[in-house]
């Protein structure tokens, strides 16, 4: 993600949850600046953590940081570095940061050179795809043509497949530029395990990572770079944080669920895909894109972020607060970014992680 803001504003739409002040802006953008710097030694004084990982939480992150900071838990002073679910992780198995966060579940690899690390489930949201077409604002998509457009077997936005459940639309003849993230990343981690639920030849041939070989399409670091890259170029579409699209007024397309139903990745979406979580495992690894057709008003691509701390981190008592402060107090900054209420089962998993530290 390149260092600075880009200034952006915020379009009212019936569909989404609004980020009200431009206070939120400020912080998201400050977040995203942070993550320019290099990562902070946890040599530094007790009274401090340190953090690095997920742009798709970031913007929650900043509220969580001020929350945190201004209800004075022992002047504790939190930074945290967006770069990517993948350097966050990389950061954390390092022991450079307090903690990483990633949008990404550890891999059994990841997870054995992390020595002791636990991901604790703290936020929920969705990856969404914004897209800029002249004249559109309004579009639906399936599975098969995402997996069509990145695997660059649909080129153009007036291709039979998208019209037909477009019919209103005014498609132009304008070629197709998927766009991806450059780095490691929880959001193509969420969105390529969604495109191998609903495709065994993408499953078998790219896969699902927080970073895969894309043949087709431009790449762009971060969330912002994704964001911006979009918003600049007629005819793309991207995978972006829901967050950063709403700061961003992108159109967003509506994603065809199980149930056949065509859906945006709004917070009653987002919770309902939730629901299909009944049990979490020992690991807390999660995953809940695609859910079955019973999970009518489903947004399919959504997801849930985490944590990673080691059990031998060295403050564990202030990673301790500071994690329980976001996964509780915390939620309340989540709705006009996004994020929804960590279900019951979720927080009382995390919430017995936590305290294994």
């Amino acid at each position: 993600m390149a260092c600075g803001t880009n200034r952006s504003t915020i379009t009212r739409r019936k569909d989404f949850p609004l980020i009200r002040n431009r206070l939120s802006l400020l912080l998201i953008a400050t977040v995203g600046m942070v993550g320019c710097m290099s990562a902070i030694s946890t040599a530094a004084a007790s009274a401090n953590l340190t953090g690095a990982g997920s742009t798709l939480v970031a913007p929650l992150m900043a509220n969580w940081i001020n929350g945190f900071e201004a209800a004075g838990h022992g002047g504790v002073k939190v930074t945290y570095g967006a770069v990517g679910s993948g350097a966050g992780i990389a950061q954390i198995t390092a022991r450079t940061v307090d903690f990483g966060a990633s949008d990404a579940p550890l891999t059994p690899e990841q997870a054995a050179a992390c020595s002791n690390c636990v991901q604790i489930p703290w936020a929920l949201s969705a990856t969404g795809l914004g897209f800029s077409i002249p004249g559109v604002k309004k579009l639906n998509l399936t599975g098969s043509i995402l997996v069509g457009i990145y695997a660059g077997k649909i080129t153009n936005w007036n291709d039979p497949k998208i019209k037909k459940i477009n019919p209103k639309a005014h498609l132009p003849n304008l070629t197709i530029t998927p766009v991806f993230r450059s780095d490691g990343s929880g959001d193509t981690y969420a969105f390529t395990n969604y495109l191998s639920k609903v495709s065994k030849g993408w499953k078998n041939t790219v896969g699902y990572a927080t970073s895969v070989g894309f043949t087709h399409g431009v790449g762009a670091k971060g969330n912002a770079g994704v964001t911006q890259t979009v918003a600049g170029t007629a005819g793309a579409i991207g995978y972006i944080s829901a967050s950063y699209l709403i700061a961003a007024g992108l159109p967003v397309a509506a994603i065809q669920n199980e149930a056949g139903k065509y859906e945006l990745p709004n917070l009653a979406n987002i919770q309902n895909a939730a629901e299909m979580v009944k049990k979490v495992p020992p690991s807390n690894e999660l995953h809940i894109v695609d859910p079955p057709k019973k999970f009518s008003k489903a947004y399919p691509i959504s997801t849930f972020t985490y944590a990673i701390v080691p059990h031998s981190a060295p403050q564990k008592g202030l990673l301790s607060e500071f994690i329980l402060y976001a996964m509780t107090v915390g939620q309340k900054y989540g709705p006009a970014l996004d994020f929804a209420k960590l279900p019951k089962v979720v927080l009382s998993a995390a919430k017995s992680t936590l305290a294994t530290l």
